[in-house]
């Protein structure tokens, strides 16, 4: 209340002041408009009262003079008229007129005079008195003054009435305005103050409480977004203390954001960690004329940027959005996040041409099939190789630019676009240590041995200190396919590639995802709810849902899985009617002749299967071919009565874990390709071999007519595994693996324990 009468009266004050100094301006304004009305009436009657008087003058007719002045004297705030001797006495005076001016005045005299007479103001006593004189001339000189005397009180009078009209008026306006300025105040400011107050007091007291209570815009919205970024934090520390005091009071070693920070810190102790990734973790966009921050859906993201925020390192990726250029510094860095900035973001840029060659043509024409061996024959043109090794020796310029000055660094390098990366870096700077993850799938050796340039990628990556892949098998592959092309010496006992003086250890690290129960979860409502509100947006009538969700890849093995429901429906007629598959499928590198030709692919075959099957209120399949949030995504996965993963070849496949982790009621079933990295730790999935539809149209049956209790114990068992070998652990060991190396020069003659030099 305080605050609100001070500035209040701090309002009444300065505007006060300043309306006091307005009405006074604009009563001076009123004096001077007043006076030069006057002087211009006098003028005027003067000059026409001295053309009058000159003959009267030159002939002597005095008398005659008195009558004319007495005659012209009779007008409007005309006091006198009087007519002065060329010495001074008066020839003719009328007879209002004041007794002080029966002589010239001083004022005006007559040597002063020109041919337009001269107006003056004059104070006689209390009074202001207007004087306009004009001599009289005759042919040989002056022989007269003519003075016109008026009564000018009237101007500072109407000045004065105009300065306190108008401070009266504005001072009421200044009344009104502080009224309305009170009422904004309470209404706009102090309430909203209030709450935010009492929303602050209920969040600290621990309370559940909803989103602040601030406008978004204006005045509050940066208030409003610093205050909910606050409370985000203040929520997720309150959350990770309370979860790691749970999981010490049941002695768990379950692994959370706050003790992954704690590790990487504890092992990096004070180094630095810049991780290479393809995909940048924040990108900006234009949308419209305003530009957008997208966080791009990607278990990649999760996965390593917490080990980023703990240490305030850097990610080095490609700039890919449309306004990355206008929203980064002239050395392509920028501080992300950018509510609440903790590490580095330094942006690489690339040409159309380096994109076209190293990122679609020779990783993902080349290296992506090969390695999936998912019967895509694999593209490799010279051209596509050339941009893929100008574009990692950017990324090797970009790296060493960043590390310059700083001793025995950490870089973390992700995936198959960077395979040559390891030695460009390790050629500029020996004493750092370099892991490269390989996401995908490793083939054997014969498979490998169609790239040409085999060899170089084997090179490239034995520059790395770790190697690691999702599954122990993989690391076996790349072993063996070492073994075959590279001249080198293998040691099995610690998966290890000894050539030259570099050893480069090749260990499996199962990536995961950050599973939250209560993240996952829609209390409350229950599958068959969530189930028929789906089917009635989805324009169709289902009892039982089945959900697939991929990027639209020849991997994801999304046409067999279609062919599966067809089977399916064929064998067991009892469903049709009954059951609907929904495909969420989000397109992917459609710039890619065998992308483009994989969509139509699958919309005829959905259209196909349709057309065979369904009815006026249901079609076995519905195919959303567009890109879903991960928020649009978990209501089908709660929804649905399974999920099929049926990947013809994968490094791990998260959806297989994003559907169990959103399962908190317990039930559904998971058809999961035993080709999937996922299929080695989530045994308790129906697995298939997806080149067998008749195998994967009866685990569909399977999986429907499974009791609940059943469903309930392998999805708890299939929960446990992912809640214990969660993206933490995952991001934990891949870093304290590598943080722990010995320096470069020890690693040959490390220990032979079966592990990393400590």
């Amino acid at each position: 209340m305080r605050i609100t009468i001070r500035l209040i009266l701090s309002l009444v004050v300065a505007t006060s002041a300043i309306v006091f100094a307005s009405a006074g301006y604009q009563a001076r304004q009123e004096e001077i408009r007043l006076q030069e009305e006057l002087n211009k009436r006098a003028t005027v009657l003067a000059v026409g009262l001295r053309d009058a008087i000159g003959p009267v003058i030159a002939g002597g007719r005095i008398a005659g003079l008195q009558r004319l002045v007495e005659k012209f004297g009779n007008r409007e705030r005309l006091s006198g008229v009087a007519v002065y001797s060329e010495d001074g006495p008066p020839l003719a005076v009328t007879s209002s007129l004041p007794p002080e001016f029966q002589k010239l005045p001083a004022a005006v005299r007559k040597e002063d005079l020109s041919g337009e007479g001269r107006s003056v103001l004059v104070k006689e006593g209390q009074r202001r008195w207007h004087l306009h004189a004009l001599p009289v001339r005759g042919d040989e000189g002056p022989e007269a003054v003519l003075l016109l005397v008026h009564d000018a009180g009237y101007i500072r009078a109407q000045a004065g009435r105009v300065w306190r009209e108008n401070f009266l008026r504005l001072f009421f306006h200044v009344l009104v305005i502080a009224l309305i300025t009170l009422l904004i105040v309470r209404w706009s400011l102090l309430q909203p103050m209030a709450k935010t107050v009492d929303w602050i007091k209920r969040l600290r007291a621990g309370d559940p409480v909803e989103p602040i209570p601030l406008p978004q815009e204006d005045l509050f919205g940066p208030l409003a977004r610093e205050v909910t970024h606050m409370a985000e934090s203040l929520v997720e520390a309150r959350a990770a203390v309370e979860e790691e005091a749970r999981l010490r009071l049941a002695a768990e070693s379950r692994w959370t954001p706050e003790r992954l920070k704690e590790h990487v810190r504890s092992v990096l102790q004070g180094r630095s960690l810049l991780v290479v990734a393809n995909r940048e973790p924040y990108m900006h966009v234009r949308m419209g004329r305003q530009i957008r921050c997208q966080v791009p859906a990607s278990g990649l993201v999760t996965a390593v940027e917490p080990i980023l925020r703990a240490c305030s390192g850097t990610w080095v990726a490609h700039g890919s959005g449309d306004a990355d250029r206008e929203t980064a510094d002239a050395h392509g860095k920028l501080r992300v996040p950018p509510e609440s900035p903790f590490y580095t973001l330094k942006r690489v840029w690339l040409t159309k041409e380096e994109e076209d060659g190293y990122y679609y043509g020779f990783a993902n024409e080349g290296l992506w099939p090969l390695c999936h061996i998912a019967h895509t024959r694999p593209v490799f043109r010279a051209d596509d190789w050339t941009q893929y090794r100008r574009v990692n020796v950017k990324f090797a310029d970009a790296v060493v630019e960043e590390l310059e000055g700083i001793g025995n660094p950490c870089v973390l390098i992700q995936d198959y676009h960077f395979a040559l990366l390891p030695r460009l870096i390790k050629a500029r700077r020996p004493d750092a240590r370099v892991a490269l993850f390989w996401h995908i799938p490793w083939p054997n050796p014969e498979a490998f041995g169609i790239c040409p340039q085999a060899r170089e990628l084997l090179d490239g990556m034995l520059g790395a200190d770790i190697l690691g892949f999702h599954t122990q098998f993989h690391c076996n592959n790349l072993l063996d396919t070492v073994d075959r092309f590279v001249e080198c010496r293998i040691d099995r006992e610690r998966f290890a590639v000894n050539r030259g003086d570099q050893i480069t250890f090749v260990k499996p690290f199962p990536i995961s995802i950050a599973m939250d129960d209560a993240d996952a979860s829609l209390p409350g409502t229950e599958p068959s709810v969530l189930r028929e509100n789906l089917c009635n947006e989805l324009g169709v009538t289902a009892e039982y849902l089945g959900v697939g969700v991929d990027r639209v890849d020849y991997t994801k093995g999304i046409g067999e899985r279609f062919l599966a429901v067809e089977r399916f429906l064929e064998k067991h007629a009892e469903f049709q009617g009954k059951f609907t598959f929904v495909e969420i499928g989000a397109p992917s590198r459609t710039l890619i002749q065998r992308y483009h030709a994989l969509g139509a692919e699958l919309d005829s075959e959905a259209d196909r299967i349709n057309r065979r099957f369904q009815t006026r209120t249901w079609k076995p399949i519905v195919f959303l071919k567009k890109h879903h949030s991960h928020s649009e995504i978990v209501p089908f996965y709660q929804a649905s009565n399974l999920c099929m993963v049926t990947s013809l070849h994968d490094g791990m496949n998260l959806v297989a874990k994003e559907f169990v982790a959103a399962r908190t009621d317990r039930q559904g079933v998971l058809i999961l390709s035993h080709f999937t990295g996922a299929s080695r730790e989530l045994r308790d999935a129906v697995l298939i071999n997806p080149y067998d539809i008749d195998q994967t149209a009866d685990a569909i049956l399977f999986a429907l007519t499974m009791a609940q209790d059943e469903q309930r114990a392998r999805m708890e068992r299939m929960r446990s595994t992912i809640r214990e070998n969660n993206v933490y652990l995952w991001a934990a060991n891949l870093v304290g693996e590598l943080a722990r190396l010995a320096p470069a020069q020890e690693n040959v003659n490390g220990p032979m324990d079966g592990s990393p030099p400590r």
